[in-house]
């Protein structure tokens, strides 16, 4: 059921939401260190099948296996802690926090894990270079390009140390340029760290920075290199 070495495995999952199926028997692994792409069309259950995965709406059935430990079984707050601790995320439209400055956005998963604030930026700083962005550490996100927070949102997600980072259409706000920058960036950094990255994308440009893909369908999910 759980493909061996996988570090997060799904098996069967459904979720539906009133009469809709958004989920219909899907299955899913990633494996520590390795990028792979989550494709298909609008409302395919693509979404829907990465926040099951983090955690972060429960299915319907199904298991989700993480290092060994079946989700369903975690608390909330387990659950909770685990996405602070284990998980990283790099949304759409970055989502960092307005009030708060570049350097302080990146530290911010560190300092709810309870780093000290001086130890917690000087790790988000070192991130920031590495994603060429250690420039626009006093600034605040509404004084930076989309490109230049796109990759702050991803040195927030590396800064924490995570095992798993889920990015939900990263580049989809972005030109192609910016878009391909910052999943060059991203795919380096991870591989570099032997994070894995579950990316969520409908594009073929983005997902050509995988290891390999699995097509969502009606709810189904098929790996299109290996049998999920």
């Amino acid at each position: 059921m759980i493909p061996e070495g996988s570090l997060l495995a799904a098996h069967d999952l459904r979720k539906t939401y009133g009469s809709t199926p958004a989920l219909d028997g899907a299955s899913f692994s990633v494996h520590p260190g390795e990028v792979v792409a989550v494709m298909g069309p609008s409302g395919s259950g693509k979404s829907t099948l990465l926040h099951c995965l983090a955690g972060i709406i429960t299915p319907d059935s199904g298991t989700i296996t993480y290092a060994g430990r079946e989700l369903s079984a975690m608390s909330d707050a387990e659950r909770s802690a685990l996405r602070r601790s284990d998980f990283g995320f790099v949304f759409q439209f970055g989502q960092l926090v307005p009030e708060l400055t570049c350097v302080e956005n990146v530290a911010l998963p560190l300092r709810l894990n309870g780093v000290k604030r001086k130890a917690a930026e000087r790790t988000a700083r070192e991130w920031m270079e590495r994603l060429e962005v250690d420039d626009l550490g006093s600034q605040r996100p509404g004084e930076v390009s989309g490109g230049q927070g796109q990759r702050v949102a991803v040195a927030r997600a590396l800064a924490a140390s995570p095992k798993v980072i889920f990015a939900d259409e990263p580049t989809g706000a972005l030109d192609s340029l910016n878009g391909e920058r910052v999943m060059e960036l991203l795919t380096e950094a991870a591989r570099s760290a032997n994070v894995a990255v579950v990316l969520v994308t409908h594009e073929a440009r983005v997902a050509a920075y995988s290891d390999r893909d699995v097509t969502v369908r009606d709810g189904r999910a098929r790996d299109l290199e290996h049998a999920v």
